[in-house]
């Protein structure tokens, strides 16, 4: 049974914990365990990214033992990069995604082809980062890359229509203030075949690994980010906004939703973090 069937009635009876309309009021919505309005939140967050974007990359290191790393290079490879590609990786922050994603064009082993050919896919290869933040795309622009940055909104993408490859989101959806609304401008922007990817947090179902990792979450993590970013609150809010994300079949069935068809989704060390995929036919 495909996931839009077999997780539309699980959402039906689940989605409504996880939206404004079950415990906000009709123009609120969360940020972590608080009730803000709906306009406040992008701010909200924007601080909290202010504040983390020049220890990001060491406290992802740090929160996750490194983890972080595979979970992108898994994420990358179910991509499958090819040179002369148009991609999109939406929150992209520092370009720890972006980065990856042209290390493995420029590394791919084809077949006998003219130099010259391989030149110019190289050129039309088009690697765009969008995030909504400055202060992380400025941390990514200290590094040397072929990526196009932008400054842009998820729910609000300056992109053409069905002018994109692919369009990877990572650790950046449970922040918006809209997920649907991202959803369908991920849509938009793909061509036909192109593929959806994101790599979030999300929900651990194992009774005694989830009580290890909730005890973790929130004793550990926002005592760590006291201590190396001197910011508690921001990483108090990151394992309160994990918890308000929808769970992995509930956010599957928003994918399909959206139009994505062959969704699905595959659990890492047992569902601290999920990759979700969707092709665009």
């Amino acid at each position: 049974m495909s996931v839009r069937i077999a997780a539309r009635s699980l959402r039906s009876k689940i989605l409504p914990m996880f939206t404004p309309a079950a415990t906000l009021h009709s123009h609120a919505t969360s940020f972590g365990f608080k009730e803000v309005n709906e306009e406040d939140k992008s701010q909200l967050v924007g601080n909290v990214f202010t504040k983390v974007a020049s220890n990001y990359d060491i406290m992802n290191d740090l929160m996750s033992g490194g983890l972080h790393r595979l979970w992108k290079e898994r994420l990358v490879s179910k991509l499958s990069p090819f040179p002369g590609m148009k991609h999109l990786d939406v929150a992209g922050g520092t370009g720890d995604v972006a980065f990856r994603i042209l290390e493995t064009i420029y590394s791919v082993h084809r077949r006998a082809i003219d130099d010259t050919l391989e030149d110019d896919l190289h050129e039309e290869t088009q690697i765009h980062v969008c995030d909504i933040n400055p202060n992380m795309l400025n941390v990514g622009l200290g590094d040397l890359g072929s990526l196009a940055w932008i400054e842009g909104d998820a729910e609000r993408l300056t992109f053409e229509d069905n002018s994109m490859d692919g369009y990877t989101i990572a650790f950046g959806i449970r922040n918006v203030t809209h997920i649907e609304k991202v959803l369908a401008e991920a849509y938009r922007v793909l061509k036909k075949g192109g593929r959806f990817l994101c790599l979030e947090l999300s929900h651990v179902d194992t009774p005694v690994f989830k009580q290890l990792y909730d005890q973790y979450s929130f004793s550990v993590i926002p005592v760590m980010g006291e201590l190396v970013a001197g910011d508690r609150d921001s990483y108090q809010y990151l394992v309160e906004s994990v918890r308000r994300f929808p769970p992995q079949e509930v956010f599957a069935s928003m994918i399909a939703d959206a139009g994505f068809q062959k969704v699905e989704y595959e659990n890492l060390v047992g569902g601290v973090v999920a990759i979700h995929s969707g092709l665009k036919i």
